[in-house]
């Protein structure tokens, strides 16, 4: 099928913010908890999972978001598989928002070694990704995470990141790749230097393949302004990795040409009890101030 060029085109200089709409498992009784939604109000899975679809589905059709001011969008699979007032959510996604759908493809994250946290294997990844294409997906992403500046485990994490990236290249996807640097890490900045380095020896080994990348908000300013103008990247995107969305959007707006790729930020707020009114005020408020902070 091959890459979307309208897509691409709206990823790679669009105006606005990707938004991170992909917590699975484990992190969604925190997620709907976070929501205003108690974990005795489901019980088991399938209703957990009714639940942050119906939070997703109400984001996602709130008037607050569209393609003026979101450009993209990571689902998760349970998400992918589900539909948006009557559509398969990738589909609605653009056809009805002009937002770009990406899906999340890692199956979470292995035990720590050497300072950090390789993805588990992901069975079954090409058969996810024929099914994510034709359903109308145009990229994916997937996380690993660094906790100290342990030049083998970073290279670890990078090369794994990028083997899959080239096969996920392969079926005509974009593949967001994402190495995040633990905000808590006492070496944060001596690991993202190491980071860098290994990030820009693969670019350079692309050819014509471009990729995107999520990075964790870097402790110097601008400092992963060489990988924002490589050729063989089509957009850096940040994440808020803990950080508040006044403190996230304050770090975002100092890296120019880095845009948003924002969950718990985006969310913060939010909350079932409120009235549709309220929570497409809030929500209005919050891509209008991570947008504002994506475009500088």
């Amino acid at each position: 099928m091959g890459m979307n060029k309208d897509q691409a085109a709206k990823v790679g200089t669009g105006k606005g913010f990707i938004a991170a709409l992909d917590q699975s498992g484990g992190s969604t009784p925190k997620a709907l908890k976070l929501y205003g939604i108690d974990e005795s109000e489901y019980s088991g899975d399938e209703q957990m999972f009714d639940k942050i679809h119906e939070m997703r589905s109400r984001i996602m059709t709130s008037p607050a978001f569209n393609g003026d001011r979101v450009l993209g969008a990571i689902l998760f699979e349970g998400t992918m598989d589900r539909s948006v007032d009557g559509l398969g959510s990738a589909k609605y996604l653009w056809e009805k928002k002009q937002v770009v759908p990406f899906l999340k493809v890692d199956k979470g994250l292995a035990d720590e070694a050497d300072g950090a946290q390789l993805m588990k294997p992901i069975g079954g990844l090409d058969a996810l990704l024929d099914r994510a294409l034709d359903k109308g997906v145009f990229g994916t992403k997937m996380r690993s995470v660094i906790k100290l500046a342990n030049a083998k485990g970073i290279d670890a994490v990078v090369d794994q990141q990028f083997e899959i990236g080239k096969q996920i290249l392969a079926k005509g996807l974009v593949p967001i790749i994402e190495p995040e640097v633990d905000i808590k890490s006492p070496q944060k900045a001596e690991a993202e230097a190491l980071l860098r380095d290994a990030i820009t020896k693969h670019l350079d080994q692309l050819g014509d393949n471009k990729v995107m990348l999520k990075l964790t908000l870097p402790s110097t300013a601008g400092f992963y302004d060489s990988l924002v103008a490589h050729p063989n990247v089509l957009r850096v995107v940040a994440l808020s990795g803990g950080y508040s969305r006044e403190k996230s959007n304050e770090l975002l707006a100092q890296n120019k040409g880095v845009i948003a790729s924002f969950s718990r930020a985006l969310t913060e707020g939010l909350s079932a009890k409120q009235t549709d009114e309220e929570f497409d005020a809030m929500l209005d408020d919050a891509i209008g101030s991570i947008a504002a902070a994506s475009n500088t």
